[in-house]
């Protein structure tokens, strides 16, 4: 069997548990100047796994079970391939006033901007709602204009990991990301959108987990 990889931080968390346990996630989070929120999907894996033990009212102590579990393992190896769904995108010169349709019609956070295919971006609820405010003609305004542009766009690839998707989902406090594969034109890489992983996506999965035992 192979040995779990830990995150430096839950290997901290291990730490702190370990030499002054039993320690709530309020302390937890103190000590590591992070917020609880952040804390918890580190606090679930670490318990799942059977590393950490957490006793209501009191807090979180070392435990002494095998830190190996199929759960975590089986979770860590399914693919962003097989819980992703279809993104919702639109071009960059829609106007700000259609795509708010498109995002309301379709019930999603985020679109996403292509051009043939090749993902240049993307728009938020909020960012929607900043333009909203500012009184601008959105009937006019190209989603463009406000789209935050790649590269400083977070993605991921169809062969990552769900585990891997949701830590950057939880990191970068975003509804979804892009999913991409590279393509070529001469030298030059672009991102092919293919899908999207979202908030939704990692929930069903969870989900579907829970059912399954």
């Amino acid at each position: 069997m192979n040995s779990i990889k830990l995150t430096l931080r839950q290997e901290e968390i291990i730490k702190l548990v370990k030499n002054n346990g039993p320690v709530t996630s309020e302390a937890l989070a103190e000590k590591l100047n992070v917020t609880r929120a952040a804390l918890r999907p580190d606090l679930a894996i670490l318990t799942m796994t059977g590393i950490l033990e957490a006793k209501p009212k009191v807090g979180y102590i070392y435990s002494k079970k095998p830190s190996y579990s199929l759960v975590y393992e089986y979770i860590r190896n399914i693919k962003v391939q097989d819980v992703m769904s279809n993104p919702i995108v639109v071009d960059e010169n829609t106007t700000v006033y259609d795509a708010i349709v498109h995002l309301f019609l379709n019930d999603v956070g985020t679109l996403f901007i292509q051009n043939n295919g090749i993902l240049l971006g993307a728009v938020s609820r909020k960012d929607f709602l900043k333009i909203a405010m500012g009184g601008t003609d959105m009937q006019k305004v190209p989603v463009g204009v406000i789209m935050t542009r790649m590269p400083n766009i977070v993605f991921v690839e169809k062969e990552d990991t769900a585990y891997l998707a949701a830590q950057r989902i939880m990191e970068h406090e975003v509804d979804s990301l892009p999913v991409v594969e590279r393509v070529f034109d001469g030298s030059k890489e672009n991102l092919k959108i293919i899908g999207k992983i979202s908030k939704t996506n990692i929930t069903k999965l969870f989900v579907k987990l829970g059912e399954a035992n």
